[in-house]
Formats: structure tokens, sequence, C-alpha cells
């Protein structure tokens, strides 16, 4: 009953007219940008963090959401049409359905595309609205040294589950953390790493680094890339599925929807980690894995169902622990931090309006993006048309602009053009930004909870061993950590890494 009267006010919520508005830009905004290469959910919201000052935090976190999950429907129609992935977790997307798009059934990809991602979505906001509840009220037993030790874990789990080298993995946690001790320290007043600079004195603004690794790094790179796009088609027919089509595609879809909700959750993991996981795992279960590459369906079928329940169930965390998984709930955080709204268990107690709304809202707009998308889809191949020399002039004046509003300072732009260069570096180099803005994120934090354990126990460091939730979770980080080190894993991780 209570799940029932905490939905109704989530549907009070989510269906006001400001609130349906809002979650409809969230909605139109990430289908686009799923389907422009180069930009993505997190250089998106990255730009718009400053345009929801005006806001209120409700509306402002269902706008920001409905970007993130609708991109991953966007990405898919250009991954089918022309063999062109919009978003990184529609990479997989694009083997076997620009294959399907070849063999004149490009209609049915789409089709299968948007009926696993509206299905997945609604099943993990299911899942989020259960489960989330429960979690929260188990967090209300954390101390401090539980929340270092969880942190912990969050950062040790991102390096496990980042592509590539496991040290390039572990030197963006650092350098992350580095930056987030820029500024004064708030115990002490001692400045720190400022070099007398005043514009640091109160630390570098998360929206600086998310822009300058995501917005404006992202520019440069795709600047080096060929502009050639090729529509394989415009015309797009026959997207009802035979019934033989509907039994390859339904059990994918199932697959799918329950790897990508419980990946979505784990420190790392996404939208990209499910949809690679479920394309490995429907071929090694197929009858026929030889078709896929050609135009399988299931290929289609499994990775679109598990990069949208990821990207519903990867607010667990974030609602109940204040904890984010991936780099898109890093900038969730800093969204809820611009608003005053601190995350963590505290927003369902203190503003249940904010959290039930923000569920009730999943499910609507995945209403709305399967109603947007299908008809759009002559106009997203469309807009591939149109030379990227023209599109980066316009998002590099966005990116300012939003950059500048946070202060009227001109320096937040210098800073923001300083970490672009360096996030442009970082990815010629093989490293992953994301950990690195994880480690931002949770740095100070971690820092804070550190400092208040050891006040608590009189400066003893037993208190991380003695508290048992901080000792299970400790023991599970060293488990994640002998993994890593294990040869198996590490040459694997090396072999992809040499793919990518």
């Amino acid at each position: 009953m209570d799940l029932i009267a905490n939905l109704s006010l989530g549907f009070a919520t989510a269906l006001s007219m400001q609130n349906v508005l809002y979650a409809f830009v969230g909605c139109v905004l990430g289908t686009l940008i799923g389907v422009l290469p180069g930009l993505g959910p997190v250089a998106t919201i990255a730009m718009l963090l400053p345009a929801t000052y005006g806001l209120n935090p409700t509306t402002a976190l269902i706008m920001l959401a409905g970007i993130f999950y609708g991109a991953q429907y966007g990405g898919s129609t250009t991954a089918i049409l022309v063999n062109l992935p919009g978003e990184s977790s529609s990479v997989v997307t694009a083997i076997d359905g620009y294959q399907m798009a070849r063999q004149g059934r490009a209609g049915l990809a789409l089709f299968t595309a948007g009926f696993g991602s509206f299905f997945a979505g609604c099943v993990a906001t299911l899942v989020l609205a259960a489960f989330a509840p429960q979690l929260a009220q188990l967090a209300y037993n954390f101390g401090p040294a539980d929340y270092f030790s969880l942190m912990t874990l969050g950062l040790v789990g991102a390096i496990l589950l980042a592509s590539g080298s496991v040290m390039k993995a572990i030197c963006m946690i650092f350098m992350g953390l580095l930056l987030g001790l820029v500024g004064t320290d708030v115990n002490s007043g001692v400045m720190r790493y400022t070099f007398q600079i005043p514009v640091l004195f109160d630390g570098i603004d998360f929206v600086c680094v998310a822009m300058g690794l995501f917005g404006f790094a992202e520019v440069i790179t795709n600047l080096s890339l060929k502009e050639k796009r090729e529509a394989f088609t415009k015309k797009v027919t026959g997207m009802l599925p035979t019934w033989a089509d509907f039994r390859r595609m339904m059990p994918a879809v199932m697959r799918g929807t329950a790897l990508g909700s419980l990946l979505g959750i784990l420190p790392g993991g996404g939208a990209v980690l499910s949809s690679f996981s479920a394309y490995t795992l429907e071929k090694k279960i197929s009858k026929h894995p030889e078709e896929f590459g050609k135009g399988a369906i299931e290929g289609v079928a499994g990775p679109e169902s598990a990069n949208n329940a990821a990207s519903q169930t990867s607010f667990i965390p974030l609602l109940t622990l204040g904890i984010p998984s991936n780099a898109v709930m890093a900038l969730m955080v800093g969204a809820m931090t611009i608003h005053n709204v601190q995350p963590g268990p505290q927003v369902m107690a203190n503003n249940p309006e904010l959290f039930w709304g923000l569920i009730a809202s999943m499910w609507v707009g995945n209403l709305m993006l399967v109603i947007l998308n299908l008809p759009l889809i002559g106009v997203w191949v469309r807009l591939l048309t149109i030379p990227y020399r023209y599109l980066y002039p316009a998002i590099l004046v966005f990116c300012c602009i939003g950059v500048y509003s946070l202060n009227s300072n001109v320096a937040n732009i210098y800073i923001t053009a300083i970490i672009s260069i360096f996030g442009y570096v970082l990815s010629k180099l093989g490293c992953e930004a994301a950990p690195m803005l994880l480690g931002f994120v949770l740095g100070p934090m971690m820092e804070e909870y550190f400092r208040r354990a050891l006040i608590l126990s009189h400066g003893s460091y037993s208190i991380f061993a003695t508290s048992p939730i901080s000792l299970s979770l400790l023991v599970v980080t060293a488990i994640l950590i002998t993994v890593m080190a294990l040869p198996s894993v590490k040459k694997k991780r090396e072999e992809a890494f040499q793919e990518d």
C-alpha cells in the first residue's frame, strides 16, 4: 500500500504541466544528442547544468534524467540506419542493426530497439520504485566509517569496470581525487593547491571539470574524425514483427532487461557496460551464433534493452546512498548540490515529491520516447547531413555561456579550456575521463567522512574494522583488488584495449 501511495504522489508531481513540459524537453534533447555523434548525455547534461538554476530541483532533475535515457533511444536510430552510433552504448546495436537495414528490415530493427527500450525502461523503473525505499532505510544505519568504505568500494569498482589498462584507470581516479582537494580546507582554513590564485580559493567548479572533460574535449576529438555520412535508407517500412520475430526478440529483451537492471546499480557500470555484456550473453547462448554480425534480431533486442534498463537503475545508488555509479550520475550529484539537495537517504524523507516524482517521470518519459522516435526518424536522419564543422561552433558557444553564467566570471572559461586540453590529451593516451570525474566528485566526500570517523574514534583507525558494515565493504573491496591483479583479468583488459 505504501508503494501505491508513494507512486500516486510521484505521478501527481510528474504530471504537473511544468514537469511534463520539461520531461518532454529532456526527452527531445536526449534523442537529439543521441542521434548526433560526438555529444552524448554527459557533455549535454554538463552544458545544461547552469540552465537549470531557474528551475525547482524536481523539474531540473526530471529534465536531466530525460536527457540521459532519451540518448539511449536516439543512439540506436542512427546506429541502425547509418551504421553510425550516436551514443557509445549503441555501438553494439550497429553490428546487427545496420545489417538488418541492409537486408530491408530497417523497420523491424527500429521497432525492436524501441520496444526493447520501452519494456526495459518500464521494468527497471519498477525495480527502482520497489527496492529504493529499502536501500534508503538501510542507509540510515551507515556511519561516517561506513560511508568512507562504501565510497572506496565505488572507486575500486569503477577501476575494475573501466576499459583498458588498470594502471591508467587508477591514475585517473587519483587525478580526480587531487583536483577535488583544490581550494580551502573546511576544517583548518588552509589553502591547498591554489597557487595564490583567487578564483581557486573555493575550489574548481564541478561544471568546469565536467564541461572540459566531456564538452570541449569531445568537440576537439570529433574534429579529427571523418565527416562522411551516408544514410542507408530514408523511407522505413515494415515495422511490425511477425510471430517468429517476436518469439526470437522477447527472450532477448527480458534477458537484457534483467542484466542491465543489475549492472546499472554497480559502481562504474551503466549503459555501455550493459549493452556490451548483453550482446556477449546473447551470442554465447544462441543456437545460431553464426547469425550474429549478419542481422540477428537478438543482437539488437538484448543490448537496447540492457542499456535502457541500466540507465534507469543507475539512479538507485544515487538516490539511496548518495553515491554516483557512473559519470552521468556524478553530474546528477552536481545538479542536486546546485539546488541545495543533499544526495542520499534524506532525499526520500525530506523531499518525497522529488524522489517519487523523478521515478514516476521515467514512465512518462519512456512513453513519450516511444511516441516521438518512430515518427521522427526521417528528421533525425536528415540532421546527420549537417557537417560537423557547422555544429561545433554553436556547441562551444553554449558551453562558454553555461560556464560563464556559473558566477559571471570569465576565469571559469579559462579553467574549462585548460581542463579540455588535458582531457583531449588523456583521450589520445587511451585514458577514460569517467573515473577521473568520479574521483573528483567522491574525493571531498571521502575526505569529510574519513575525518569525521577519526574524530568520533579519537584518532583510532580501528573504527573502519570494528564497524560491521565498514568491515564488510572493505573485504569486498579487497576481493575486487585481488580480482584486478589476476593475470587472466589483466590480459583480457589489455586485449580489449588493443582492439579498441
